[in-house]
């Protein structure tokens, strides 16, 4: 079992605060203010789970670099208060960024809630790894 420090656990409930944040924002028709403190609470909340060094490392590898530049400006964008344009652009570099975590995530999820019919159909096209 991994141990989880003190920084991990404040990391954890300021990233929720985050993403909180970020989908009260869209739910109210893309508020800028509201998502631009998403956003912030966001990377803070990852930059205190796994580092300040490691999320570095993270985002500015050189084959993530197309994905980095897409999230950060999107980020950017919404702190100067475009949030749907910075939206869209941020949730294209998210893709870019996370598309090597999805088939885990799905595997995960689908192994916690043990569906018979969708376990069946998404282990049957698992050719795409």
């Amino acid at each position: 079992m991994v141990a989880i420090t003190e920084f991990q656990k404040i990391g954890i409930g300021v990233m929720g605060f985050g993403l909180f944040f970020l989908l009260f924002g869209v739910l109210l028709y893309f508020d800028s203010v509201l998502l631009a403190f998403g956003n912030i609470l966001f990377l803070t909340g990852l930059t205190f789970i796994i580092g300040f060094k490691r999320t570095a490392h993270f985002f500015f590898q050189r084959h993530k670099f197309r994905g980095s530049f897409f999230f950060l400006g999107g980020v950017s964008l919404v702190l100067c208060r475009w949030p749907i344009i910075g939206m869209l652009v941020e949730s294209y570099g998210f893709v870019l960024l996370f598309r090597s975590f999805f088939p885990m995530v799905l595997g995960f999820v689908l192994s916690a809630v043990n569906i018979p019919f969708l376990n069946g159909f998404f282990s049957n096209s698992s050719s795409m790894v």
